[in-house]
């Protein structure tokens, strides 16, 4: 009865954090969360290709298991929060492409389906970040969506490289998109360092993220020597200080 009683405050606690993590109060507050969908499309897509190269660093299984469950949880929140017409179109087309998604990336990876995969989940992005675009309004509004977008890179750019690892046979156009997702990451983030409004803290941020990022530009050269687990590692690494830094963005313009 004991253990019963333990066992069921826990389940509780785990919860009550859960909604908390995504609890939104103003519309500050609802462009950090419809930015993190987009930061989570892409992060899927990367735990399913180590996943499928059985690189266990970072347990991708666990992790993709949770963000899962993080998408759905952001998507409902949304929903709850949101009363404009548009936006609640949008996220029900948002959720109803989730659902068949959701099942896929639960299953063992298949490399021969991971292609179709990550075009899934880049338009899972795309649906993700037209609520986040049509919630950003003005120009400190947008500053907390270009910071939350930096999220997303971070993971992306991992993607792509773990594709170049599995050695995911695409098209011509890979280092292009790399190319050209390392090239809007390093330009956002040179937007965001000029912005009038950062504190101590937030540049502080900014310069460590900046030095993870050489990291990329690092292992994007390379054509011979491949540490999917330096990448990986780098990747939450940034992604961690652009949460932080997104959240110190929603504080500045009156979130919470």
């Amino acid at each position: 009865m004991i253990k019963k009683t333990i066992t069921l405050i826990a389940l509780s606690s785990v919860i009550t954090s859960t909604l908390f993590a995504v609890n939104i109060n103003n519309n500050s507050d609802a462009i950090n969360i419809a930015g993190k969908q987009r930061m989570y499309s892409q992060k899927l897509i990367k735990d399913y290709a180590m996943i499928g190269m059985g690189n266990t660093f970072g347990s991708p299984k666990e992790d993709i298991k949770k963000t899962i469950s993080s998408f759905s949880d952001g998507l409902d929140s949304l929903k709850k929060y949101n009363k404009d017409k548009k936006i609640q179109l949008k996220i029900k087309e948002t959720e109803d492409f989730w659902t068949p998604l959701k099942k896929s990336l639960s299953e063992s990876p298949d490399k021969n389906k991971a292609l179709k995969l990550r075009k899934d989940t880049d338009k899972l992005f795309n649906l993700s970040n037209e609520i986040t675009e049509m919630l950003s309004s003005n120009k400190d509004k947008s500053i907390i969506n270009i910071s939350g977008k930096q999220r997303m890179l971070s993971q992306k750019m991992a993607a792509l490289y773990m594709f170049k690892v599995w050695k995911i046979k695409e098209d011509t156009l890979f280092e292009a998109s790399l190319n050209k997702t390392m090239s809007e990451f390093k330009s956002n983030h040179e937007t965001l360092e000029k912005y009038d409004k950062n504190t101590d803290k937030i540049n502080k941020n900014l310069k460590n993220v900046k030095r993870n990022f050489k990291f990329f530009e690092i292992m994007s050269k390379s054509k011979s020597k491949f540490i999917p687990s330096l990448i990986y590692k780098k990747s939450n690494d940034i992604m961690k200080k652009m949460n932080e830094t997104t959240k110190l963005y929603v504080k500045i313009n009156g979130g919470k």
